[in-house]
């Protein structure tokens, strides 16, 4: 699910395009960041000392959350495509609303292991924990700071606020994206996979 950039002409034509050529540079920075954590997770996954945390049902509501503000976005840049004004206006609002969502659940999921007396002194996977929704959900609080601005332009500007949801809807699908792949690696890669990655014995 991708979001397709209706660029303007003239000098905001320009600008949308350095937007977008900035937006992907970016992107491409985050992906290599949480693919060093990733690689550090396996790693000290491999440890002797490591051993697997069973994660809370409230990752489950979060990344529905996710998924939902995702499509809502998309539906939106699409509405703001076709000058459907009104509509692109609620569901941009609807996008926001489910990434703060997302968020409130994300610390829901903190306390639940936190009462589970996972702490990140724990143990290397309640770190990692910890870790990688923190780092995942300060991007996800920077999206909600772009999502404000962008909102407020189209509101000023709803011609020419098309290309600005676009973009918020692509970063958007990214963030869900690194999130599912760091969901997957927090469920299912336990020591005795983590040792198979690295070329120990099971």
């Amino acid at each position: 699910m991708t979001a397709t950039l209706a660029v303007p002409g003239g000098l905001r034509g320009v600008r949308a395009n350095a937007a977008s050529i900035g937006l992907w540079v970016f992107m491409g920075v985050v992906t290599a960041l949480f693919s060093l954590f990733a690689t550090a997770y396996v790693m000290r996954m491999n440890s002797s000392d490591a051993v697997a945390i069973a994660l809370p049902w409230q990752l489950w509501l979060s990344s529905s959350l996710l998924v939902a503000g995702s499509a809502t976005l998309q539906r939106a840049s699409a509405a703001a495509r076709r000058m459907d004004v009104g509509r692109a206006g609620g569901l941009l609002m609807a996008g926001g609303l489910c990434a703060l969502a997302f968020l409130g659940a994300q610390l829901w999921a903190w306390a639940a292991l936190w009462s589970a007396q996972v702490v990140p002194a724990s143990h290397p996977a309640g770190s990692f924990f910890y870790l990688l929704t923190a780092m995942h959900g300060l991007h996800v609080a920077g999206g909600l700071i772009a999502w404000g601005w962008v909102a407020r332009g189209f509101r000023r500007d709803p011609a020419g606020g098309g290309w600005r949801i676009a973009l918020c809807a692509r970063y958007w699908h990214f963030m869900l994206a690194v999130w599912l792949a760091l969901f997957a690696m927090l469920a299912w890669v336990t020591p005795e996979v983590a040792r198979f990655i690295c070329g120990g014995s099971p």
